[in-house]
């Protein structure tokens, strides 16, 4: 499945929250905030956040004119750690999965992370119960460095986090 990626702006604002708002609702288990922390947002504080920024942005795969994937990266903000970027909020759609849409948008994220931001290594977190996007994050060469038990309680539950990290070809770097 070949999907229209693209960097989100603040006009995708209202399709941005609805999918991530309904991320947060069906697999808590995915992200360290809730559904009722973000359900208040108002929109143009979501909006400001999708705005053109110097150290990150958020992606999003269309399926036609339907939001049905989203994930960030943004650039560590010290300067000591600039040389690397991390993931955040990465989400599709269930109907969605399965097609390359998370590929076709991790593919995107690594490709903006190295030419535009010039980092050397780009990490993330996932739940280690999230076998599926474990898999996925292997085939696109992230490689699992620690884990943190009980990172997560959810519902009286402790979850363990995976990091992983991706390291980028330095052919571009400053």
């Amino acid at each position: 499945m070949r999907m229209q990626i693209r960097i989100l702006q603040a006009d995708d604002a209202t399709a941005y929250q609805s999918l991530r708002l309904r991320g947060l609702r069906e697999c808590p288990s995915a992200f360290a905030s809730s559904f009722e922390e973000e359900a208040a947002t108002p929109i143009d504080v979501v909006a400001a956040r999708l705005a053109k920024q110097l150290d990150g942005a958020t992606f999003g795969a269309f399926d036609n004119d339907l939001l049905v994937g989203i994930v960030g990266l943004r650039r560590e903000s010290m300067r000591k750690l600039a040389h690397k970027a991390y993931i955040w909020g990465m989400f599709v759609a269930p109907d969605a999965r399965n097609g390359g849409v998370g590929r076709q948008l991790l593919a995107h994220a690594l490709e903006y992370a190295g030419e535009v931001l010039r980092v050397r290594q780009v990490n993330l977190g996932v739940n280690a119960d999230n076998l599926p996007a474990i898999a996925l994050y292997r085939r696109m060469r992230f490689e699992p460095f620690g884990r943190e038990r009980g990172f997560m309680l959810l519902d009286g539950k402790l979850h363990d986090e995976v990091h992983m990290a991706c390291l980028l070809p330095t052919r571009n770097l400053i």
